[in-house]
């Protein structure tokens, strides 16, 4: 609704701080859209408390139900009960009113504030003297009905820029600053440009900068999609929010605050964000052309039948009337009944919709940009192939005594491999002398050998050839087992990609839907990967803003993109697309970001998505055309069209149309389904 994207327009506000952490302006917009759910709550019951004895004492209510509870002053009594919601249950109506005047957007708001300052002026009037009947329980309950409307919908649709927050979270709060050879912790805050700082092993980097000292494997995967850690020396770059391996690091600032790349990554996020909450709602669209009608046939109303020399009372009375029922109360729940029932009925199926819109629109993307590690492929690192070159060994005893030496390293691939010999059962042996070959592997004596498990590099460094030429699937990391001198087999790891993702891809290319991979990894992995899934194309080698740019590029083509990461380096690219989608095992930063998040990590949820977000349109659709169609007869006969022949609609009868409609809205959208597609056959 309306107020959601006024909502959003204040998703622009706010900066990063110094330190690199998402500013107050976050933090406050956060609070803020907790406060007006907490609002409308507060609102709608106090309004509800009110409504009772205004419907008990309305003469209509009390005609349809046979009963005549009346004294003198009950007239005041309704005006004053009737005053309270006015102003303070429908505060944020009228106060919506002005904000959409001012954007000259028009839509829900304005449709609601128009019908209910219309119902309450008239009924005020004929209270003091002017000849009619009073609108004030169509007022009480047009502003219940609309209240809790809002809340339903606010409830369902999360805060975009709690993004920011959880991107800001990467960074450590404090780090060990260097200063005349002593190490003291201090806020990132206090740090400055050309300073030092150590970051010790296993702890985030606190900033970007240069290494003055020391040598370590540095995960980036997060940030940049690179699968393996990458190995950093002296006079190499580091990013700030990256993870550090088993070394330590003294690291020269280059940038802090604003300057770093974590910071212009936030800001590429909330650029995409606010760019994208223009968008205008459909219920927004119906509410827009309803005011329309409701303004044009009622003053057509009242200018009509003065001019057939009716008096001032009636002619008021018919454009009264047709104001107040253009506004059906079907159509403040139209939208957010759906939304509700589909909100839960994905949850329950591992979809979660964060943003209705984008949800919505998901029967109109062509185009899916996946990320590679972590959505398309596991993100870790799996043995897929032992192969055995030394004489009498076995498999087993390979990964054996490969895993024996690995078990004291924490890089990825040695847990890989420890992974393998865990689910082959295989004990480990003890191991000393156990040292580490930055860049080139490990060594150490097992049962009182000496093992080596070591990169191709090290075997080219001595002259060593690679047993069978070191020929390996493109997307696979090949190690070798050295055991006295001699290569006596070799493992291969890879980033494995997941079963769900063939079909996935094949799914949504029956569709005609275009499937292309981006990915920060290398050429030859990305080939591989995308070779092996049958995409229609790849990026790779692609940093974050860039993966924006490849985005933005795209619908420049007429391309209606949805982007499916699970990474900080998606966050841009999920912003920026059409649709963006993450993958619930990746980081909350990715989550948080995205319109959709596929609880299950399951590719194949994508096609459901897209299935869903088509009956979910269909379902809001029809329940417009319910909540609005009444229109077509209500408002001539409102109007007096039929007065001649003796039909004259009046606000009782009116009321009982809005209802039966309101029911029928009700009901329909509890009838929404979600179809997960199991068998080809349904393709």
């Amino acid at each position: 609704m309306t107020e959601h994207k006024s909502q959003k327009r204040h998703a622009q506000g706010g900066s990063v701080g110094g330190n690199g952490h998402g500013g107050g302006g976050h933090h406050d917009h956060s609070s803020h859209h907790r406060m007006m759910i907490r609002d409308f709550r507060r609102r709608f019951f106090v309004s509800l408390g009110l409504t009772i004895p205004i419907l008990v004492l309305s003469p209509t209510i009390q005609g349809i139900l046979g009963h005549g509870l009346t004294f003198t002053g009950r007239p005041y009594v309704l005006f004053a009960l009737a005053t309270v919601i006015f102003f303070y249950g429908g505060w944020p109506f009228l106060k919506g009113l002005i904000d959409e005047l001012k954007h000259t957007e028009p839509g829900m708001m304005t449709l609601i504030a128009l019908a209910i300052s219309v119902a309450y002026v008239y009924s005020s009037a004929v209270v003091f003297g002017l000849k009619g009947k009073f609108f004030f329980w169509e007022l009480a309950t047009l502003i219940d009905v609309m209240l809790v409307g809002h809340w339903i919908e606010m409830r369902s649709v999360l805060g975009a820029s709690r993004a920011l927050d959880e991107l800001a979270k990467l960074m450590p709060d404090t780090a060990h600053r260097l200063k005349n050879g002593e190490v003291e912790d201090v806020p990132l805050s206090e740090l400055a440009k050309g300073e030092t700082v150590l970051v010790k092993p296993g702890e985030k980097i606190p900033v970007d900068g240069v290494i003055r000292k020391g040598s370590s494997y540095v995960n980036e995967a997060m940030l940049t999609g690179e699968s393996k850690p990458v190995e950093k020396e002296e006079k190499d770059q580091v990013i700030g929010g990256s993870v550090n391996g088993d070394g330590s690091l003294e690291v020269q600032i280059e940038g802090t605050g604003e300057e770093s790349y974590l910071s212009r990554v936030i800001g590429m996020v909330r650029e995409s964000q606010a760019a994208k909450s223009s968008t205008q709602a459909l219920s927004d669209r119906a509410a827009f052309w309803l005011t329309l009608v409701a303004i044009t046939v009622g003053i057509t109303t009242l200018v009509v039948w003065l001019a057939l020399d009716r008096d001032v009372q009636f002619s008021i009375e018919r454009m009264a009337t047709v104001m107040v029922i253009t506004c059906p109360h079907a159509l403040g729940l139209a939208i957010p009944l759906v939304v509700a029932v589909s909100t839960s009925l994905s949850a329950k199926n591992g979809l979660l919709i964060r943003n209705r819109t984008a949800f919505e629109n998901a029967r109109k993307i062509t185009t899916v940009l996946f990320d590679k590690t972590g959505t398309l492929t596991r993100g870790s690192f799996e043995v897929t192939d032992i192969t055995v070159t030394g004489e009498s060994l076995s498999q087993e005893r390979v990964i054996e005594l490969a895993a024996s030496l690995e078990q004291n390293s924490e890089h990825p691939i040695a847990m890989g491999i420890v992974d393998k010999a865990q689910k082959m059962g295989v004990e480990l042996e003890e191991v000393s002398d156990f040292a580490a070959m930055k860049g080139r592997g490990v060594r150490g004596t097992v049962n009182r050998q000496e093992v080596r498990v070591v990169s191709p590099g090290y075997l080219e460094e001595k002259g060593i050839e690679e047993p069978n030429g070191g020929d390996i699937d493109g997307s696979g990391t090949r190690v070798y087992l050295i055991v006295k001198g001699e290569v006596v087999g070799s493992i291969t790891l890879s980033d494995v990609i997941r079963e769900e993702s063939y079909r996935a891809i094949r799914r949504l290319q029956n569709r005609g839907i275009r499937c292309r991979m981006i990915t920060g990894d290398n050429e030859q992995t990305a080939q591989a990967v995308a070779r092996e899934l049958g995409m229609d194309g790849y990026f790779a080698g692609i940093l974050p803003e860039q993966k924006q740019q490849k985005v933005k590029e795209l619908q420049e083509q007429g391309e209606y993109v949805a982007v499916t990461g699970d990474g900080v380096n998606d966050a841009p690219a999920l912003a920026a697309a059409q649709i963006g989608i993450a993958v619930g095992s990746g980081t909350d930063v990715a989550a948080e970001t995205a319109d959709i998040v596929l609880v299950n990590s399951n590719p194949q949820d994508v096609t459901s998505l897209i299935l869903f977000g088509k009956a979910t349109y269909k379902k809001m659709v029809q329940n417009l055309i319910w909540a609005t169609g009444y229109n077509v007869i209500a408002i001539p006969l409102a109007a007096g069209v039929l007065y001649g022949a003796g039909i004259l609609i009046s606000p009782a009868i009116g009321a009982l149309l809005m209802s039966a409609s309101t029911v029928i809205v009700a009901i329909n959208a509890r009838l929404l389904k979600l179809r997960k597609e199991n068998g080809e056959d349904n393709d």
